[in-house]
C-alpha cells in the first residue's frame, strides 16, 4: 500500500510559553482534499508550516509521502508546494512575467517556461490579463495567479492556507473549481479554512483543531451527525410571542434555543436519538405545542446541522482566550 500523503504523530510546536501545536495526530490519504478547520490562533498555519518544512517541530513526528519532515526535508520539498494566506508573486511584474520567472527558477528553459506560463494563464482564465501588472489584478485574480505559481511544477501535495479569504462569492467559486481540477489530476490538497461551507463542498475528511489540538475528525457528514440529527428553524408571525415560543420549544426539544437576529426567528438543535425519524417526531411535537398555545408559525424547516453549527458546538463561541503570536 502507498504511504499516506501526510502522517503526523504527537506533533508539537511551542513559541515561548505558547504551545501553539499540542500533540496533533493526522493521517491524510493521497489524492484527496483534507480540510483543517479551526478558529484564529488554533494552530492551523503552524501545522502547515511544519509539514512544509518551514518550521522545525519541537516534538512528535511528521512524514510526507513517507519522508520525515526533519531528516528528509529536501525529499519533502521536492514533492510539495505552498500557497499561503497572502499573494507571493511580485506585484510590479505582469502575470506572465511572474510565471515565467518562477518557471525559470524551477529549472525550465526559456521556451518551456513561456509555454508553461501560457498554459496556466489560459487554464486559470487569466490570458487577457497576462500583460497586466499583478498589482492591478482583482483579489480573485491574485489568488488564481498565486495558485498557478504553486503548480508550475505539478506538486504531489499542495498546501492551501485559507486561499479564499476576502474573496467575493464568484471568485471563491472560481478558486474552488481550480482546487477540484488540481485534485482530479492526482494532487493531494491540505486545505486550511475558516469558511465552513468551503470545507463542506471540497473536503472528503475534516479535522477540527482548537488550542493546538485535534478535537474532532471525520467526514463532514459524520461530524454533522455527531452534534444532533437535525436543526429546527422556526419563524413566528408575532415577535411578541417569541419569549413564550422559546420556553415551549426548549421544554419540548430538551435543548437550548438560539434567538436569531430576525426578531421572529428561533433555531434549536434536535437530537432525535440520533435518527432523522426521531428528530422529525420531536419537531412535530414541538410544533403541536406551539399551536396549542395559540402561537402562529409562518415558516418551519428541519434540516441537517451545518458545519458552522458543528464548528461552534466543538470550539465554543469565540477564541478570545487564545494567546496571540505565531499560532494560526
Amino acid at each position: 500500500m502507498s504511504a499516506p500523503a501526510i502522517e503526523t504523530s504527537g506533533l508539537v510546536k511551542t513559541f515561548g510559553d505558547n504551545r501553539a501545536v499540542d500533540g496533533v495526530d493526522l493521517t491524510v490519504p493521497q489524492g484527496t482534499v483534507y480540510g483543517l478547520l479551526g478558529p484564529n490562533g488554533a494552530g492551523k498555519t503552524t501545522v502547515v508550516r511544519m509539514l512544509a518544512t518551514l518550521l522545525r517541530p519541537d516534538g512528535g513526528a511528521a512524514r510526507v509521502f513517507g519522508h520525515d519532515v526533519v531528516r528528509e526535508a529536501d525529499a519533502v520539498r521536492s514533492r510539495v508546494s505552498l500557497t499561503g494566506q497572502y499573494a507571493s508573486v511580485d506585484e510590479d511584474l505582469t502575470g506572465s512575467e511572474n510565471l515565467v520567472l518562477l518557471a525559470r527558477l524551477l529549472g525550465h528553459d526559456r521556451r518551456a517556461a513561456r509555454a508553461r506560463a501560457a498554459q496556466l494563464l489560459e487554464a486559470f482564465g487569466l490570458t487577457e490579463a497576462a500583460a497586466r501588472q499583478v498589482k492591478k489584478y482583482s483579489g480573485g485574480m491574485r489568488r488564481r495567479i498565486d495558485i498557478a505559481a504553486s503548480i508550475l511544477n505539478t506538486p504531489d501535495l499542495l498546501f492551501l492556507d485559507e486561499p479564499t479569504t476576502g474573496l467575493d462569492p464568484r471568485s471563491r467559486n472560481q478558486v474552488w473549481d481550480i482546487i477540484r481540477a488540481v485534485v482530479a489530476n492526482g494532487t493531494t490538497v491540505l486545505l486550511t479554512t475558516q469558511y465552513l461551507d468551503e470545507a463542506d463542498r471540497l473536503a472528503g475528511r475534516v479535522a477540527v483543531i482548537d488550542h493546538g489540538r485535534v478535537i474532532a475528525e471525520g467526514t463532514p457528514g459524520s461530524l454533522k451527525s455527531s452534534i444532533g440529527a437535525g436543526t429546527v428553524h422556526v419563524r413566528l408571525r408575532d415577535a411578541d410571542r417569541r419569549p413564550e415560543a422559546e420556553r415551549l420549544l426548549g421544554a419540548a426539544l430538551g435543548a437550548p434555543v438560539q434567538l436569531e437576529s430576525d426578531p421572529v426567528a428561533l433555531t434549536v438543535r434536535v437530537d432525535g436519538a440520533g435518527s432523522d425519524q426521531g428528530a422529525a417526531q420531536q419537531a412535530a411535537q414541538a410544533l403541536a405545542g406551539l399551536a396549542a398555545a395559540g402561537i402562529v408559525v409562518d415558516d418551519f424547516s428541519l434540516g441537517q446541522p451545518s458545519l458552522d453549527e458543528v464548528f461552534l458546538a466543538l470550539t465554543g463561541p469565540s477564541a478570545q482566550d487564545i494567546p496571540q503570536g505565531e499560532a494560526a
